[in-house]
């Protein structure tokens, strides 16, 4: 199946954008996020706006608007809106969707022979559109695993933190201790199935300073990107999930050197008196790789 090579996308900064609101839509189009989530579910009420949205969707995105990459957030299988919105959103220009609530892997195998059946309908190549499921449920952090392994569509999971705590009847305290353990539940799922994991909403948006805070907690956790509800967020969000130019620079040195100790025959190279073992030339190729899609973006 052509349509189901892998692609690689950048994925630092995933912006959630009201569909139904055109003020919303034509300020996101100048907004330096990766991909733009133009939202038909949580956001879009009363119910008659979800028709709005789809058609504002559909004819932005046919216009050509939007240079990033463009995944519409649908509403689940349970709303009665999931069948419309696949109907009319499976087009050129659309990269995949967002899905919410996924409970269990059963979900997004349902979703993944919905969108096979549009691709044969269409005479679209069968794995045109990617996932990205939405994990927002105790049921969904336990079964993360199984939501990775359910499609080869699935490029990424992203953590809904408010529905979450919510779901565990928990509190989301200041210092984030609620979230500790699914942060890290999600972010071992995605890496141990080839799919990134990208870290939950900053819901004080004008608080940059706890933003960084937890752009620090994301990215040791191992997150890829996060999810942003402002574009004011944006400047520290692509900063953080971006090698900084020292990063790029000691990871070319350390490909350069460990090169060398294998043309040599040494099998082990040394930089700044450690070795270099074969981890670390994975995570400076890494590095290295995600800086160049950066800078192609940037071109």
């Amino acid at each position: 199946m052509k349509g189901l090579e892998k692609q690689k996308y950048i994925l630092r900064s995933l912006m959630f954008v009201p569909a139904h609101n055109e003020k919303f839509l034509n300020s996101a189009m100048k907004a330096d996020a990766d991909v733009l989530l133009l939202d038909v579910e949580d956001s879009v009420l009363p119910y008659e706006n979800k028709q709005i949205a789809r058609d504002n969707i559909v004819r932005y995105v046919s216009q050509k608007k939007f240079k990033q990459v463009i995944f519409p957030r649908i509403n689940d299988r349970e709303s009665g809106q999931l069948l419309k919105d696949l109907m009319q959103l499976t087009i050129p220009g659309i990269s995949g969707f967002m899905y919410p609530k996924s409970y269990t892997g059963q979900d997004i195998y349902f979703i993944d022979k919905l969108l096979e059946t549009l691709e044969y309908e269409k005479r679209l190549p069968l794995g045109t559109f990617k996932l990205i499921p939405l994990i927002e449920t105790s049921a969904a952090v336990l079964n993360a695993q199984d939501i990775c392994k359910a499609s080869k569509r699935v490029i990424a999971i992203a953590f809904g933190c408010e529905d979450f705590v919510t779901d565990l009847k928990g509190i989301h305290d200041k210092g984030g201790q609620s979230l500790s353990v699914p942060r890290a539940l999600i972010s071992l799922a995605a890496r141990a199935n080839n799919v990134a994991p990208i870290d939950t909403v900053h819901i004080k948006v004008h608080d940059l300073q706890d933003l960084e805070r937890n752009l620090v907690i994301a990215k040791n956790l191992g997150f890829e990107g996060m999810l942003v509800l402002h574009p004011k967020e944006l400047p520290l969000v692509n900063k953080y999930f971006s090698p900084s130019e020292e990063d790029v620079s000691d990871a070319e040195e350390m490909l350069q050197l460990a090169k060398e100790a294998e043309r040599e025959g040494k099998g082990v190279a040394v930089k700044n008196n450690k070795f270099i073992g074969p981890p670390m030339v994975a995570q400076a190729q890494n590095i290295v790789e995600k800086n160049e899609l950066i800078m192609g973006k940037l071109r």
